[in-house]
């Protein structure tokens, strides 16, 4: 069954096998990740905005992602995928280490490799948040709350494309 987000654990496969994925961003650009991220402040639960499209998801008309913290210290990570009517198609559970500033290692349960994880941008409030992976195979826009104020859809835009994505491939999600 397609796995919900499999695109960082199969973007990371995929890499490390030398395949060749589609990319959304200008390598070109230099992509630099959120110094001031607080993982702490990061738990809970996020609802998929906006993505780039990816085989994994092709399925999936929304996801929310739920992060929580680990007895070891890890963040415990669980994304669901959910159809046009918001109902769960699927789940995969999976861990995340801090490796940096607002980078992560994710590791999701069945997939061989961790994949990179980088928050590029999240607001003051902890209630939007753009991430991706450097590479440019993945990419989203994540809420709090499943609809999003203009100003702060806006804003993670611009950090999109500040890094080098095309807004242009941007999907936007449905809200459960």
């Amino acid at each position: 069954m397609i796995r919900t987000l499999l695109a960082l654990g199969l973007a990371g496969l995929l890499a490390a096998c030398g395949a060749i994925a589609p990319s959304y961003r200008d390598r070109s650009v230099t992509i630099a990740s959120s110094a001031n991220f607080d993982p702490a402040r990061f738990l809970g639960r996020w609802y998929e905005v906006a993505r780039y499209p990816n085989p994994f998801q092709a399925r999936c008309a929304g996801a929310v992602v739920d992060y929580a913290q680990g007895e070891g210290g890890e963040i415990l990570v669980r994304n669901t995928c959910l159809d046009a009517n918001g109902d769960v198609i699927d789940e995969i559970a999976g861990t995340a280490r801090v490796v940096g500033p607002g980078r992560l290692s994710v590791r999701l349960d069945g997939v061989p490799v961790a994949a990179p994880y980088w928050v590029l941008w999240i607001d003051e409030g902890y209630r939007t948040a753009v991430v991706g992976q450097p590479d440019g195979r993945a990419g989203w826009i994540l809420n709090r709350d499943p609809v999003i104020p203009r100003d702060r859809l806006i804003a993670a835009r611009e950090v999109l494309d500040f890094n080098g994505y095309d807004l242009a491939r941007l999907e936007r999600s449905i809200s459960p």
